[in-house]
């Protein structure tokens, strides 16, 4: 199961435009349907906020962004306890108006056994989706190693 970050869904909306790679659209439809591919609420929030989405797309696919779930949160608190990564939340509070969906992609991914699809890079010492990932051992990739991982050529 993939649990997708902002990042990676924003630069398909961006840079994959739906009329001129209709069958990237169609493969990621289907992971969907097989119930393969989500993500949580938070990213939902950043997307609609800050990135340049696809409106009739998210509206169509609702059910990806799901609510963080008990045992979600319980593993949020986890990554929280580790002081650095407290860094990840006042960064991202100051610069986009309090919305913070890095833990919990990762917690989601974290308690399904999933793989988190993200465009962050790990850095050392660092708060970002890749590090989180790394204390959880939780599989982190980027978009071209999920295309790669399904198969997928254009």
């Amino acid at each position: 199961m993939y649990v997708f970050d902002t990042t990676p869904l924003s630069s398909l909306f961006r840079n994959y435009f739906r009329s001129a790679f209709p069958t990237l659209w169609r493969r990621l439809d289907q992971l969907i349907a097989d119930g393969s591919l989500t993500s949580t609420r938070e990213v939902r929030r950043e997307l609609d906020q800050y990135a340049r989405a696809d409106s009739e797309w998210l509206t169509k696919h609702a059910g990806i962004f799901t609510t963080p779930t008990a045992s979600e949160a319980a593993i949020v608190r986890e990554i929280y306890r580790v002081r650095h990564f407290h860094q990840n939340i006042e960064q991202k509070k100051i610069q986009n108006g309090g919305l913070v969906a890095d833990a919990f992609v990762v917690a989601k991914a974290a308690d399904i056994d999933g793989i988190v699809v993200t465009l962050e890079t790990a850095m050392p010492n660092a708060a970002k989706i890749p590090n989180m990932c790394e204390h959880l051992e939780v599989p982190c990739i980027n978009l071209e190693q999920f295309m790669s991982n399904e198969g997928w050529t254009f």
